[in-house]
């Protein structure tokens, strides 16, 4: 594809902003982030004008609370106000889903844009998570994601929101990059996502020009549908539908070696009490 340069930088005043709520959550809630990082489409390469920050982040809380026998709520949840969205998971909430695996996590830790990031720790999780990368087994949640944005928001319909397109079309070239890249996790950067898969000329055409649309529209900002995108939309989808069936077990000692991590990680916070 055509590289296109998005404007995706974070303002300086922004991320004072929300580095000064991050210190806000661990003092109110007595937790540590790990890390915290972007995870929308200012992430993906592509925002709109008028998107949202999107701060995701994960989380430790002391040893005690890990040793109740009535589980805590395991994630942290803040109201959105004006256009800054923030959300986080707790660490062993991250290890678990990470063990699954879950794309998600994988691109937060994929994220090229980082408000909070504790170096050592960060990197355990990333060796972990080139562990988990069982490619067919991402299949799933990128094949439910982009079928069911299509299902909702492109059948029947000759226009479409570019917000809505670009939720489809991400996952389906995530599932190109599975078939092509089984054992590595798909890049959350849309660019990187297209530089490492074989795109057909006349795609990587379209996808430039509804990039350059949707950086100059806003959230609602809508066009008519790309009969070459849809159509590799329904080829990726169809092919994920026939993979997913072969999905692979995770590796048992993984288990072991993400505990073994929790209660380092756990461990760290508690001796820096």
């Amino acid at each position: 594809m055509e590289r296109f340069k998005a404007n995706a930088a974070i303002p300086v005043d922004m991320r004072a902003l929300i580095s000064k709520e991050l210190a806000r959550i661990e003092k109110e809630e007595n937790v540590r982030v790990i890390f915290a990082i972007e995870s929308g489409s200012r992430a993906w390469g592509f925002p709109s004008p008028d998107s949202d920050y999107d701060v995701r982040f994960v989380y430790v809380r002391p040893l005690d609370w890990y040793l109740s026998i009535t589980p805590g709520r395991d994630v942290i949840e803040q109201p959105i106000e004006d256009d800054l969205d923030i959300a986080g998971w707790d660490i062993q909430k991250a290890l678990g889903l990470l063990l699954k695996p879950n794309p998600v996590m994988l691109e937060w830790l994929s994220s090229p844009i980082r408000y909070r990031w504790s170096e050592a720790q960060c990197r355990d999780l990333i060796a972990l998570a080139e562990k988990t990368a069982f490619g067919t087994a991402c299949l799933h949640h990128y094949l439910h994601l982009g079928e069911r944005q299509f299902r909702v928001y492109a059948e029947g319909r000759q226009t479409i929101n570019l917000k809505k397109y670009f939720y489809m079309v991400r996952p389906a070239i995530a599932i190109r990059w599975i078939r092509m890249h089984p054992d590595v996790p798909p890049p959350m950067n849309f660019q990187e996502l297209c530089d490492g898969v074989d795109l057909a000329a006349d795609l990587s055409v379209g996808l430039g020009k509804l990039l350059i649309h949707k950086s100059q529209s806003k959230e609602i900002g809508e066009a008519s549908r790309i009969p070459v995108i849809d159509e590799f939309l329904k080829a990726e989808f169809d092919w994920a539908r026939e993979a997913t069936s072969q999905r692979q077990p995770p590796k048992p000692q993984l288990r072991a070696e993400a505990d073994d991590l929790f209660r380092a990680i756990v461990g760290a916070g508690d001796a820096d009490a």
